[in-house]
């Protein structure tokens, strides 16, 4: 809703003002306030604003993004958001999403350890990519979305971040190439194949169910360096059998994988929440979008859906580690340290037991020194094998453009 803002701007006309009214409210304002602040027409050419007689409106979304945690605060351009002051219409196919719940939530998973290469697959509005120049040397970014690519470059230039954009699907743009880290909080939508027209390419793609989800967990390990990282932000289908069977059939040769579900949907709240993010609630086309979606679902065996977090990790063992995990309950952000130390943690709970024992003395009844070592625990008790330590106790231990749709298990 955007009447607080507006009324608490009041008569205002300063450049501050005027410039919020103009991309944060989506309001026309008379393009003579805009003199000595943005040159109107060379906007208007570049297809960011445009001309309303004598006032100007916003074609696109600029507003500020602030992230403490890694100091990627700046400028994000995006489409402008529909549904704002309940104005619901249909989305645009090309419609690029900004800042929301579930792209948060992926910025607050993502590990933020300095590396080499990191890639954001399927940038979008390129938020993701904000925060990886923070702490990578090169990032690239890839969308099929041509729109996307452009909004991404705005937002880039305007926090001046290096970023190699690309257009293409999935992993096609970086063919042959591998990186420390991949992101991305995919088009994961389960939504039935429509045209290539009619797709909403910020949140679905025309692959069927959780297939996108699956090839990119597969194919992770071939764009991955040793010990190089996949994280994802999105959902999966539950069907008869259990799923924590069927994702391990995902998890590439020698990676270590977690999976997360934070959050679990039957079908009808699942449909419900995508179609009002279309801009379908009150409209004729809801219920026969709503059977079709239904029986899609039946055809495909989908019992409900499962969001949440996945972590595959390029580790090259010969017995990976593969963990499933529920957790519903509320987490304190960001974790991503969490995830960054979970290779670690993996290692040291494989390390050999004697290794990490001190030896304790054993008296013998005729003497007061020792004559034996016996391994036992101690609360203490720390190691250090093949480069990484371990302790006990008393060591360090340690997608959506409307409000209807999901933060996507934050």
């Amino acid at each position: 809703m955007t009447v607080p803002a507006d009324v608490a701007l009041g008569d205002a006309t300063d450049p501050l003002a005027t410039l919020i009214r103009l991309f944060v409210l989506q309001r026309a304002v008379p393009a003579a306030l805009l003199d000595g602040v943005l040159d109107a027409e060379e906007l208007a050419a570049a297809g960011i604003l445009e001309a309303v007689g004598s006032h100007v409106r916003a074609v696109v979304d600029v507003r500020p993004y602030g992230s403490p945690d890694d100091g990627a605060s700046g400028l994000v351009v995006s489409d402008l958001t529909p549904g704002l002051d309940q104005m619901m219409a249909p989305t645009r196919p090309d419609y690029v999403l900004g800042v929301s719940p579930a792209s948060t939530t992926l910025a607050q998973i993502t590990m933020r350890t300095p590396i080499g290469s990191a890639l954001d697959l399927g940038t979008g509005c390129g938020v993701q990519s904000l925060h990886l120049s923070h702490h990578v040397d090169r990032v690239v970014g890839t969308d099929v979305n041509g729109r996307a690519l452009e909004l991404a470059a705005l937002t880039a230039a305007l926090n001046r971040a290096d970023i190699d954009l690309r257009a293409g699907s999935l992993y096609e743009p970086v063919a042959g190439e591998r990186f420390d880290l991949i992101v991305s909080n995919p088009p994961f939508v389960m939504s039935p194949p429509t045209s290539e027209a009619a797709t909403l390419t910020y949140r679905e793609s025309n692959l069927e169910g959780d297939r996108l989800v699956e090839t990119l967990v597969r194919g992770a390990a071939d764009h991955l360096l040793p010990g190089g990282s996949l994280q994802l932000l999105t959902n999966w289908a539950i069907l008869d059998e259990p799923w924590e069977e069927r994702l391990r059939g995902w998890v590439p040769e020698g990676c270590d994988a977690w999976f997360i579900e934070r959050e679990r949907l039957d079908v009808f709240a699942y449909i419900e929440m995508w179609l009002a993010d279309a801009g379908l609630a009150g409209t004729e086309r809801w219920r026969p979008a709503y059977d079709e979606w239904l029986a899609y679902f039946d055809r495909l065996g989908i019992r409900a859906v499962g969001m949440g977090w996945v972590l595959i990790t390029r580790a090259g063992r010969d017995v990976p580690q593969v963990r499933f995990e529920s957790w519903p309950h509320q987490v304190a952000q960001p974790v991503g340290d969490v995830f960054a130390r979970n290779r670690a943690a993996v290692d040291a709970s494989l390390l050999p037991l004697p290794s990490c024992l001190p030896p304790a003395p054993h008296s013998s009844p005729s003497s007061r020194r020792p004559s034996a070592v016996r391994a036992r625990r101690t609360p203490s008790t720390s190691c250090s094998v093949s480069g990484w330590g371990c302790s006990g106790p008393s060591g360090p231990t340690r997608r959506s453009p409307r409000s209807s749709a999901p933060s996507t298990a934050t």
